[in-house]
């Protein structure tokens, strides 16, 4: 069974810092790109950074660049997203993303709030 859960999200306030966690099972986790994805109610999923398989390649949205960072550890079939310096309009679901050819995964969600 696929399964891709996400922890660490929550409220923190502006220029704080968070750590999202997503851990997979389920499939062979080192050949799939991963990616963190975030949707704020009443706006399209965005595309916040990906990771190719063995980590040697990032690639972030504009609107991230500088302030959150991806990682994966293969060994613990786990991406991570680093978020500082966090801002308002931060505040969304964040999803993780699993995807290898045609096959994709996603996660739950967690929600990340961003207030002071």
């Amino acid at each position: 069974q696929v399964q891709l859960v996400e922890s660490g999200g929550g409220l923190v306030q502006p220029g704080g810092s968070v750590r999202l966690s997503c851990a997979a099972s389920g499939f062979l986790f080192s050949i799939y790109a991963m990616s963190w994805y975030r949707q704020d109610p009443g706006k399209e999923r965005e595309l916040v950074a990906t990771i190719t398989s063995a980590g040697g390649r990032t690639n972030y949205a504009d609107s991230v660049k500088g302030r959150f960072t991806i990682s994966r550890d293969n060994a613990k079939n786990t991406v991570y997203l680093q978020m500082n310096n966090l801002k308002p309009e931060d505040t969304a679901v964040y999803y993780c993303n699993a995807q290898w050819n045609v096959l994709q995964y996603w996660g739950q969600g967690t929600q990340v709030t961003v207030s002071s």
